[in-house]
């Protein structure tokens, strides 16, 4: 009952209530209304407009299978051949790249210490040659570099470089570099426990699309919701009845006046004096705000849910019995129970920043002639200044969210108990956030590098895998399954590593709470891993010492 109790005191789970009512109502309302606006934009609207020209009645132009634009580019069997090529090649796309993506993502280390080893062997097979690169000189086939030995020392002469910075670094931050190592470690295990966490990437990637593709389609249905207004014009108004026609009613341009041969149903504008018309750009203007505030809702969303069941990993005393089941859907859950309100209000004032930033770019855009220099100066100065208040939003914004994951406080005092708790721990925070980043940087780098390469040698017919039947005669554009390739390896990796990093953040949060609330006592155990504790010379008294603690 006392290990139940500590838990319940420190992470409360179960003694939490709705955070942020108002602001919550106020996003319910704000969707409503959005869900409004598309529905007007659908039926007012007509992507026609855009797509197809109007001749002199305001009939739209080159709507049948003669289209000479498409023709002239022959578009048509470009993209049957496009068609062709991923047909020929699709189990290929999906498979074995895609996999070598994941597997370099979870082995970073290793490839990281290959790579090492494969410019030294490199450099040591050409070093007796005697090719220059002056011999060279400049020239666009890459492979006549690669053959020579300066250019493999100036790599080892870089990795040389970067490794005495680290080392330097490692010398008088090495107690905190620890820590950070520990804790990126730790977040290792955190993931191997729940796996589940590296799919959810593919929840949010969804909801990024819908929101995307429900902002660009109810902009482009709101700029095409004018209605084309006809006026019958009587061009010999003197003979048969055609002098009823007064030339200002209007009409519509499938009818036969038989009664008048002269007179033709032309089109004059379009209609904007409906309530819609007149209010296009306000709706515009709320397309894009309701725009940008979802999808801020969106990531806050992702970051609360993984927040919580990385949170849920540290504060089990014994790990991994005292894991929850299904963490990632219970933290999921409970963010959508209790903290939508948090969620929103944190999104909102991120969206108001970027909608100053665009305002500001607009400006920018529309007064670059008319500005004298100094006036520049100042706009440049406001873009930058609100440039890092996006930023530091951003960094606050991530760091409530955890709080809020962890003890269901609103998104102010988790705000400010998150930027307090860091502050108090800079010189940790810093360290932490420069480790973190060079690891993910050269691992997104290396994902993409190594699979790209694979898949130009592999698309190009330079190498064949053992019992395929693939040719590179089967393919018409062997780039196009190579983008598609690169581009799928740049997302896997890249959700991968968000998942990565915000569990690294998560543990770190939790890692100074559980110092600042902790002594190590029966009553108070630390909940830090036993790797933490040698590096800061703590360690849990009593009974349970150290127990459950991998």
């Amino acid at each position: 009952m006392l290990k139940i109790t500590m838990c319940v005191i420190v992470f409360p789970f179960s003694v939490r209530g709705c955070t942020d009512i108002i602001c919550c109502v106020l996003f319910i309302v704000v969707i409503l209304g959005y869900m409004a606006v598309g529905i007007l934009a659908w039926l007012y609207g007509d992507p026609r407009h855009v797509l197809y020209p109007r001749n002199s009645t305001g009939m739209f132009c080159g709507i049948g299978l003669n289209n000479d634009i498409v023709n002239s580019f022959k578009a048509k069997e470009i993209g049957v051949r496009i068609f062709e090529d991923f047909a020929s090649s699709w189990q290929w796309i999906i498979t074995t790249p895609y996999s070598f993506s994941l597997f370099l993502s979870l082995c970073l280390p290793v490839c990281l210490s290959v790579g090492i080893y494969h410019c030294w062997w490199e450099y040591d097979n050409y070093r007796k040659s005697t090719v220059s690169i002056t011999d060279i000189g400049f020239t666009t086939d890459i492979k006549l570099y690669l053959q020579v030995k300066e250019t493999w020392l100036a790599f080892l002469i870089i990795l040389s470089v970067v490794e005495g910075i680290l080392l330097l670094t490692l010398i008088f931050l090495r107690t905190r570099i620890l820590i950070a190592i520990a804790l990126i470690q730790e977040s290792s295990k955190a993931v191997s426990h729940m796996m589940s966490t590296l799919f959810y990437p593919l929840i949010t990637f969804v909801l990024l699309v819908v929101c995307v593709a429900y902002w660009g389609i109810t902009a482009l249905y709101l700029a095409t919701s004018g209605i084309p207004v006809y006026k019958v014009v009587a061009l010999n108004s003197t003979r048969d009845n055609c002098g009823q026609i007064s030339g200002n009613e209007t009409c519509d341009p499938q009818v036969n006046y038989s009664w008048c041969p002269s007179a033709r149903c032309i089109f004059i504008k379009y209609n904007n004096e409906g309530l819609l018309q007149r209010n296009l750009f306000n709706l515009q203007i709320y397309n894009v705000v309701a725009f940008l505030w979802c999808i801020n809702f969106v990531i806050a969303l992702g970051q609360c849910s993984l927040a919580g069941a990385f949170a849920s990993y540290y504060w089990a005393l014994n790990k991994p019995s005292d894991i929850p089941t299904f963490p990632l859907s219970q933290a999921f859950i409970r963010t959508l129970r209790y903290h939508v309100g948090s969620l929103a209000f944190g999104a909102l004032i991120l969206t108001l920043i970027q909608i100053v930033r665009i305002i500001l770019e607009y400006l920018d855009h529309k007064t670059r002639a008319a500005l004298n220099p100094c006036s520049r100066f100042l706009m440049c100065c406001l873009k930058c200044c609100f440039w890092c208040l996006e930023k530091f939003i951003k960094f606050l914004n991530r760091n409530a969210y955890i709080m809020i994951a962890i003890y269901g406080k609103n998104f102010c005092v988790s705000a400010k108990n998150a930027f307090m708790l860091l502050m108090r721990n800079i010189v940790r925070v810093v360290v932490l956030d420069k480790v973190t980043d060079l690891l993910l940087f050269f691992g997104k780098l290396l994902v993409v590098g190594g699979v790209g390469v694979l898949a130009f040698f592999f698309f190009s017919g330079r190498i064949t895998l053992p019992g395929s039947n693939f040719r590179t005669e089967m393919l018409n554009y062997y780039w196009m399954p190579i983008i598609v390739v690169v581009v799928g390896a740049y997302l896997i990796a890249h959700g991968f590593f968000s998942v990565y990093n915000m569990c690294v953040d998560t543990l770190f949060l939790c890692f100074l709470e559980d110092l600042e609330r902790h002594d190590g006592t029966v009553q108070k155990p630390y909940y830090m891993s036993k790797n933490l504790m040698k590096i800061l010379n703590k360690k849990n008294r009593g009974p349970k010492n150290g127990k459950g603690k991998d």
